[in-house]
């Protein structure tokens, strides 16, 4: 087997439907990029950083400074905690834990 072939293979594996591949072949922005990515996870059996990984591994070498390799770099960031936002739920009106 070549290494064109070996390529092949895995790109076929981690890029089943070209999605990814065919991102790098345009001309787009981020937010394109995040929406090709996200029909990527989509489809894809198990969609995680592994997976994330490969796709970065196959196509960023040739282009570091496209849009999708920024965003499957972030994709890969742990992402931060998440943070409370608002008024706590217990006892809020119209939650049906208020006593009247």
């Amino acid at each position: 087997m070549t290494e064109s072939d070996d390529t092949a293979r895995r790109a076929a594996e981690a890029d089943p439907r070209g999605l990814i591949r065919e991102a790098y072949r345009m001309a787009i922005g981020p937010a394109e990029c995040r929406s090709i990515l996200l029909d990527w996870a989509l489809g894809q059996p198990t969609a995680g950083p592994a997976e994330i990984a490969r796709l970065l591994d196959l196509y960023a070498g040739e282009a570091p400074d496209h849009p999708m390799t920024t965003v499957l770099r972030e994709g890969l960031a742990t992402p931060a905690a998440p943070r409370r936002r608002g008024r706590r739920a217990h006892g809020a009106a119209g939650d049906g834990s208020a006593k009247e």
